[in-house]
């Protein structure tokens, strides 16, 4: 497949400008046909942002993920080695189940934050294609003497996200079969669909140029193809946390609700910073965690924004962790915020004291009993 990919360059937040991303060429020249408009990050809209955003929300639609990277690893000791290294329990990773984790540093700190899955013999970790240079980087650093291969696998499969009920039913029919919990995994020849957090069915799928374009004509149908905000939109819905360059090392796993979203294990052996974690949800008192909100702006938040008491211009009472176009104006996202201050009432603006109004909203799980 290596001889049909190019080196698509796309201006990354937290990257050297010319950072490239693969892009399959065949890929890319379908979704050109198929009206795609590509800005930095990738597939921007197919025309018309806010009606897809506000179909996202509300009906059935389905993305191209090439914005997010993927990073393979094989090798006789991978299990072990990644096992050693990650918040969430690996041994429970196989064909049949996916799951949601994070790296951390030595102080607990997250430096990234990913979807795992297995094929064949190599795991694949799934993240924002600006994280994946940096994290094969750090953990090249511990491989040492064992028997791990870590190498960039973005142009390994084409990566689709569908979601909603309808595309659901099409997805099956063009697949054959779905999985039915969260983070499952079915698989064949062709390649796999997990399914993944949503308030409506969602599922990302990995699979060949072919069958991607069959699947996109299929879906085509009765859904509507939307962009990388959309999608990202439906994963600030979601609650899901992801880190960026400008967020990393910022959060210990329970500030973006890491271990609410089945990321974090506490029955697992030790990882960098386990301790620290750990120490966290059995001793500490948590007094920042993950909300979501909005705010009525034309400028967009950006990861690691700061968000602060509008009495208060110089005491930050918060960090943006991701944030996307919301249809009716404005921008959905999620943030760390100090709880005393997401609780208290008073107002909070992003960026500076007289910034936007963030107004606070529900996510769809509970914050844990005692936090």
């Amino acid at each position: 497949m290596a001889d049909i990919v190019e080196k698509i360059v796309y201006h990354s937040p937290g990257l050297p400008d010319g950072y490239p991303q693969p892009m399959i060429t065949d890929w890319k020249n379908f979704l050109e046909n198929a009206g795609a408009e590509f800005d930095e990050h990738g597939v921007a809209h197919y025309g018309n942002l806010r009606r897809e955003l506000s179909v996202a929300l509300t009906g059935n639609v389905f993305a191209d993920l090439s914005h997010y990277g993927l990073i393979s690893v094989h090798g006789e000791d991978a299990a072990d080695f990644l096992l050693s290294q990650f918040t969430n329990d690996l041994r429970d990773v196989d064909e049949a189940h996916s799951q949601f984790s994070g790296y951390c540093n030595a102080k607990g700190r997250l430096l990234a934050t990913f979807r795992i899955f297995r094929r064949g013999d190599s795991y694949y970790l799934g993240l924002p294609a600006e994280m994946v240079e940096s994290l094969i980087s750090k953990l090249r650093l511990y491989v040492l003497r064992s028997k791990v291969n870590l190498e960039e696998a973005s142009d390994t499969f084409v990566h689709l996200g569908v979601s909603g009920e309808s595309a659901a039913a099409d997805l099956e029919k063009a697949f054959g079969a779905l999985p039915e919990n969260i983070h499952e995994v079915v698989q064949n020849d062709d390649g796999l669909v997990i399914r993944v957090p949503g308030v409506r069915p969602g599922y990302e799928v990995f699979t060949t140029v072919e069958l991607a374009t069959s699947l996109w004509d299929a879906l085509n149908v009765h859904n509507a193809p939307v962009g990388a905000d959309a999608w990202q939109l439906l994963d600030i819905e979601a609650g899901i946390p992801m880190i960026y360059p400008e967020t990393r090392e910022a959060f210990v796993p329970q500030m973006v609700n890491l271990q609410l979203v089945d990321g974090v294990s506490f029955r697992k052996g030790c990882y960098p910073g386990q301790e620290i974690v750990a120490r966290m949800q059995y001793l500490g008192k948590l007094k920042r965690r993950m909300y979501r909100g909005h705010i009525s702006s034309d400028n967009r938040p950006r990861p690691g924004d700061e968000i602060f008491p509008a009495e208060n211009a110089t005491q930050s009472a918060g960090t943006v962790v991701s944030a996307a176009p919301f249809p009716d104006g404005g921008y959905t996202l999620l943030a760390v915020l100090q709880i005393a201050s997401a609780e208290s009432g008073h107002p909070l603006h992003v960026g500076t004291s007289d910034g936007p109004a963030l107004e606070l909203e529900h996510l769809p799980y509970p914050f844990q009993d005692g936090e």
